[in-house]
């Protein structure tokens, strides 16, 4: 019954069709009418009464009105032949007018009187109705299936009844399919433009169209699935025949018709299988069927339908590659070079931005999409987006599997390396090929570290493929099977197609010049050093060593020539930049792969300092930031082997070793470079040398002491108070190398660079000499000799020095940074005193377990007051107020002390002693004062407390 009823279904459909053309037909007499008697009642209108002495005028327009009223056929007849009526039918390319605009144009009053200069408003397109999507859309979307349905169930009828063979049912299902098919074409041709503009994604003559393609796909599979009708061969041609049919029917049907034929043919591989499955057949037939799509894509300018073609290639190129028992890289390799010359050539081809239709506009003031307001934005949002990133990516990931899947698929690596370049190739000459630029890039240094680093995707790079085995045989390893070779040429073809990509692009897209600058070197550079790294000899490598050179100096080269050629023109700098760190890049790659040791790290240097003597021959920006990279890959060096020669061969000799050279000659020529750019107008390089050399400085002369302490050894030792001490008076002395280098030559590298070395240096007093390499604590020994002992190098002398220190910033510098030197070198003064104290009743050992004498601490009350008196008199030498505020709190601390230790711990005369030499002391302090006060101008408000220091 159900069968019945789809074909009443559609007879009803075709007679609705035909009544509605005959309607229409009516519908354009009608209008036709009407507008003879609106012209009629405009010439007897008030308008023409009124002109009545101007009868020849009247005539003449009457006249030239008449041959449009004869000429006028009907609301249809503004198209422009048979070939755009086509196109408006069976859903290409929009109308040049839309249908609203030329019904308005037939019914309004005619406006070619008006003045030219006044625009004629583009009526607003109404929404479509709720009415409108049921009767005219969904009635034609699920008509459509019905019919598919339709021929389905009848097949189905006819099995389960049994009234025919199969042969027979197949036969008619076919007929029906055709005939389908037929009446599409029928309607297609018959159908008014009007409906067709109007509904485009609902056109009848493509849905009937549809139908038929699907019920002949199922008729031929079912054949040969089911029946076995059809061998495979026959049953493959004919899904082929189907599925081309369809795609050459979307020319004149639209877009949906020829996704529907590419996902046919995509299937068809899919559901015919043979015994001797055949990779030549396989992507031969996906080839044509991709190259049918463009082409189709291309005559109708297409964008979804390219796309999927492309996803479906990528989809059946993977599931080649990983499932397959047996992959051969020849069929994959040429459809890999299909799709780009297919893209190059054909769709999108030399496509612009102009050649893309806009979408229209559907307000009453149309607007054109905004265009992208930078030369990036429009970069990156190229014409016909989906169709280039699709592509690249159907040829990007197979290349990355094939380098995945090297040595087990053979010559999979030369595979990966074309297709690599044929993606460069096009990103080279396509201006839209951002993408695929992009993807090559990644690709080729992601295939690279597979193939080398990553093999097997496993992250030990000396990964093998086998185990090892009991017989004794040995397993094959994966880096021995890659091609140095090869990747060499890979590197070298990809830098020859970046700087013709740059010559290219720069004539017209700057933009996509200056990304391809930086690809050019970027990624030559990270093939060849992934190369060295991973199968060079580290020591020693002549063959990486010298196409390093050479690749560099070429980049220098092509850095003079696009220099010369570009001074005037915008993103010349960039080309400039990437162009000579490449360079630079490879040269010190080369310096790597010939030297080692002592000699890579001072060529580094020397190549920094080369660069800013260039300046004086070139002009060039990114010169002096060559010294600046060179000193970080030197510290870098540093940081990875501090011996720069390696432990075993590291001289013991004090100072004169490999250290002096290693550290103080990049340091001594950081200085250089600083001074040579002078008067460079950049300040940011300048000051960023001069912080770098006088960190190097500091380096160098840390790490010789550490050797020399160390017994000409360095390791990882926690180092004594006698090493740190030493390190803190470095660093005093380079804060006041620092403050006279910015007095004689004002620099913020030095003005603040001094003050922050001083502030770290006072934070390391704090933590180390009090409290982590503090003898009290340690019970470090200080030595046999009294004063000339580990105290006085420990506090002694930084205190001393941070006194001198305080005393040269002394209006020099922000008050309380000097506050804060002064207040140091009096803490290690009293530390001093204190463990000197200590070190007398206890010898060289003053360790916190041994406890304190009663005339320990007798002695510690007397020495604290003598140390606050003498502060107090340097205090009052040198105008300080900050010493003398200090020596008031070492009285203070003195007081606390007698008060409560000496109190409750002393005995005897010790405790009376105690008390009358604090007593005394106080009363000389009061003394003294006031001798100072009455000394001054003998004004009663005592103005020196109050005086600054």
């Amino acid at each position: 019954m159900l069968e019945i009823l789809t074909l009443v279904a559609f007879g009803l459909a075709l007679y609705t069709l035909n009544a509605s053309r005959t309607s229409a037909q009516k519908i354009s007499e009608e209008v036709l009418r009407l507008r003879r008697e609106v012209e009629a009642l405009k010439a007897a209108g008030p308008v023409a009464a009124a002109e009545a002495g101007k009868a020849d005028d009247v005539a003449t327009a009457d006249a030239a009105d008449e041959p449009e009223q004869k000429t006028f056929e009907g609301p249809w007849a503004g198209t422009t032949g048979e070939l755009e009526k086509g196109r408006a039918i069976f859903g290409g390319a929009p109308a040049e007018e839309a249908p609203e605009t030329v019904a308005a144009s037939e019914t309004a009053p005619d406006v070619s009187a008006a003045p030219a200069a006044t625009p004629v408003a583009t009526p607003a397109k109404p929404r479509e109705s709720f009415e409108s999507r049921i009767g005219a859309r969904w009635a034609v979307w699920v008509g459509g299936v019905a019919l598919a349905l339709g021929g389905i169930f009848m097949v189905k009828y006819s099995i389960e009844a049994g009234l025919l063979s199969p042969a027979v049912r197949l036969s008619l299902a076919a007929v029906f399919g055709l005939l389908l098919i037929a009446v599409g074409e029928f309607v297609r041709r018959r159908t008014q433009p009007l409906i067709a503009n109007a509904f485009q994604n609902a056109m009848i003559p493509g849905v009937l169209t549809a139908a038929g393609a699907l019920t002949l796909f199922a008729v031929t599979y079912v054949s040969y699935a089911v029946y076995g009708y059809f061998g495979p061969l026959t049953a493959f041609v004919l899904l082929a025949v189907v599925s081309f049919g369809t795609i050459g029917l979307s020319l004149l049907h639209g877009q949906a018709l020829a996704g529907l034929g590419l996902l046919a043919s995509m299937l068809t591989p899919a559901l015919v299988s043979t015994e001797n499955p055949s990779a030549w057949g396989l992507f031969g037939f996906l080839g044509i069927a991709w190259l049918a799509t463009f082409a189709a894509a291309r005559i109708r300018r297409w964008q979804a339908v390219p796309a999927l073609a492309n996803a479906g290639m990528l989809m059946w190129t993977l599931l080649y590659l990983t499932q397959a028992s047996y992959v051969d890289v020849i069929p994959v390799l040429l459809t890999m070079l299909l799709l780009a010359l297919g893209h190059g050539l054909l769709w999108p081809g030399s496509v612009t931005a102009e050649d893309v239709p806009r979408p229209a506009a559907t307000s009453a003031t149309p607007t054109p999409p905004a265009s992208p307001s930078t030369a990036l934005d429009r970069l990156f949002a190229p014409p016909l987006l989906a169709v280039s990133l699709t592509g690249a990516l159907a040829m990007a990931f197979p290349a990355l599997v094939l380098a995945s899947k090297v040595p087990a698929i053979a010559h999979g690596e030369y595979a990966f390396a074309a297709i690599v370049l044929a993606l460069a190739v096009l990103g080279t000459l396509r201006g839209w090929a951002i993408y695929p630029a992009l993807l090559s890039a990644i690709a080729a240094v992601g295939g690279v570290m597979k193939m080398t680093a990553l093999p097997g995707g496993l992250i030990d790079p000396f990964t093998l493929i086998e185990p090892p085995t009991l017989d004794g045989a040995q397993p094959v390893s994966v880096l021995g099977m890659v091609p140095v070779n090869l990747l060499l040429v890979l590197a070298v073809a990809y830098a020859a197609v970046g700087l013709v990509a740059v010559r290219l692009q720069g004539r017209g897209e700057r933009a996509f010049a200056a990304i391809w600058s930086i690809l050019a070197p970027a990624v030559p550079f990270a093939i060849l050093a992934v190369s060295f790294l991973t199968l060079g000899n580290l020591s020693f490598d002549p063959k990486h060593g010298l196409l390093a050179i050479v690749l560099g100096l070429v980049f220098f080269a092509a850095a003079e020539m696009f220099s010369r050629e570009s001074e005037a023109q915008d993103g010349a700098d960039v080309t400039q930049w990437a162009f000579v760190a490449g360079g630079f890049a490879f040269l010190v790659l080369a310096l790597h792969a010939l030297t080692d040791g002592l000699a890579t790290t001072l060529g580094i240097a020397v190549l920094g300092t080369i660069a800013v003597f260039a300046t004086r021959l070139r002009r060039w920006p990114v010169l002096p930031w060559l010294m600046a990279a060179a000193a970080m890959l030197v510290a870098g060096r540093i940081a990875w082997e501090p011996t720069i020669v390696g432990a075993a061969n590291l001289s013991k000799t004090p100072v004169f070793n490999q250290l002096l050279a290693g550290y103080g000659i990049p340091a001594a020529l950081l200085a250089l470079s600083a001074f040579e750019l002078r008067r460079w107008p950049g300040e940011r390089i300048r000051n960023l040398l001069q912080a770098l050399a006088s960190l190097f400085v500091l380096l160098t002369a840390a790490i010789l002491v550490r050797h020399g302490m160390n017994g000409g050894v360095l390791d990882s030792a926690v180092p004594t108070l006698g090493e740190q001490a030493t390190y803190t008076l470095l660093i005093i002395g380079a804060s006041a190398v620092m403050m006279s280098l910015d007095l004689k030559s004002p620099s913020p590298v030095f003005r603040y660079g001094s003050m922050v070395v001083g502030v770290l240096s006072v934070l390391s007093v704090l933590s180390a000499h009090f409290i982590g390499l503090n003898p009290y604590f340690t019970g470090e020994l200080l030595g046999k000799w009294p004063v000339l002992d580990l105290l006085l190098v420990g506090y002694l002398l930084p205190g001393l020095a941070y006194g001198g220190l305080a005393l040269y910033a002394r209006h020099r510098r922000p008050l309380p940074y000097v506050i804060m030197l002064a207040l140091t070198a009096v803490a290690l003064a009293f530390a001093w005193v204190t463990l000197s104290v200590r070190r007398y009743w206890h010898g060289e050992g003053i360790a916190d377990w041994k406890g304190f004498l009663q005339p320990e601490t007798y002695a510690y009350s007397v020495v604290w007051l003598l140390l606050g008196v003498m502060l107090l008199a340097i205090g009052s030498k040198f105008d300080s107020r900050s010493i003398r505020l200090a020596s008031a709190g070492l009285v203070l601390i003195s007081v606390v002390k007698v008060f409560l230790v000496d109190m409750s711990n002393l005995e005897g005369i010790l405790r009376a002693l105690s008390f009358i030499g604090l007593g005394a002391v106080l009363i000389g302090i009061g003394l003294f004062y006031q001798k100072i006060l009455s000394r001054k101008s003998g004004t009663e408000d005592a103005a020196e407390l109050n005086a600054e220091a």
